[in-house]
């Protein structure tokens, strides 16, 4: 529930406002069907007493499975009788029936006491459409990630790193506390894996928050002195998967060091995963930062180094 969203009860409540509507739709068809075909609601009250039918039926004793039998046909013949009705009235047989999105739930959201997995595929898009990630999810993913743009050696640590988060993010545990710092210079796809990264994560049903470094201290300020909700750096702390793009861009200040510090520990000491890229090499983030950071990130985190030939410049001269 980053940034104090309670994003199960968005789609909860979503879910019920589509069932409101779909059954006010219903009841119009049958109001105008009843209006034309008058039989048919006399079909339909029938029909709704078949439910108490067998309930007397199965506690009445005796022959109860003849009796049953019996309101079965009964409740087939009504059926096949309202079908003739609405044809020879020049609708479809179904034309009063619920139409569902997703005929496992009937758009309730659960089968059975499980959640269904178009209510968790909608809490999954809420996430994303939440995050910093939603105008790149669309364009950036794992299987999009061209290795055409390397060559050498820069290729085989671009497939390394591929692989290495694709298998990170499908087997992805909240609990593990699993790090990663990806380090190399701008362009050479910190930011698309990252994203990728995210993506399929929220998708897999997990809360991720994914930021730019400047991003996350502009939080920190806007909450520690303009008065924000405390909600507003709490998902940083709480969230199952941190991604923090660009470390080393903002103005270094003892508030910003002392932010970034305070997250990289708590989730540590919590065994909560984060990502972090850099552009900065590992003696440019010992210069930065204080000891007590880069003693975190080179010996928690796992590296990942990225090298080549800037692949958005390779892009614009083709």
């Amino acid at each position: 529930m980053a940034g104090g969203r309670n994003y199960y009860k968005e789609v909860s409540d979503a879910f019920l406002e589509r069932r409101k509507a779909a059954e006010a739709h219903c009841d119009r068809l049958r109001a105008e069907v009843y209006a034309s075909v008058p039989e048919v609601r006399k079909v339909d009250i029938l029909l709704a007493q078949t439910g108490a039918k067998l309930f007397v039926a199965s506690s009445q004793g005796g022959d109860v499975e003849g009796a049953v039998a019996k309101i079965k046909e009964e409740t087939a013949r009504l059926r096949n009788r309202r079908g003739e009705l609405l044809r020879g009235a020049g609708y479809p047989e179904d034309y009063t029936d619920m139409k569902y999105r997703c005929e496992k739930c009937r758009d309730s959201g659960f089968v059975g006491l499980d959640m269904c997995e178009c209510m968790k595929s909608d809490i999954a898009e809420a996430r994303l459409a939440d995050s910093d990630m939603g105008p790149l999810a669309a364009v950036q993913s794992f299987d999009n990630f061209s290795l055409d743009y390397y060559s050498g050696e820069n290729r085989r640590a671009a497939e390394y790193n591929l692989n290495a988060l694709r298998g990170f993010a499908e087997s992805f545990d909240a609990k593990s506390g699993e790090s990663w710092l990806l380090v190399g210079d701008t362009g050479l796809g910190k930011t698309h894996l990252s994203t990728a990264l995210g993506v399929t994560v929220i998708r897999r049903g997990y809360d991720v928050v994914y930021k730019s470094v400047q991003g996350m201290i502009d939080d920190f300020e806007a909450e520690q002195f303009h008065g924000a909700d405390p909600d507003i750096i709490r998902k940083y702390y709480d969230c199952d998967l941190l991604i923090i793009d660009d470390l080393g861009v903002e103005m270094s200040t003892q508030f910003s060091i002392s932010c970034i510090y305070n997250v990289i520990n708590t989730r540590m000491n919590a065994r909560r995963s984060c990502v972090f890229s850099t552009n900065l090499t590992q003696k440019e983030l010992r210069e930065k930062y204080a000891d007590r950071i880069t003693s975190r990130l080179f010996g928690s985190y796992k590296p990942l180094i990225f090298s080549g030939v800037d692949v958005r410049r390779q892009k614009l001269s083709k």
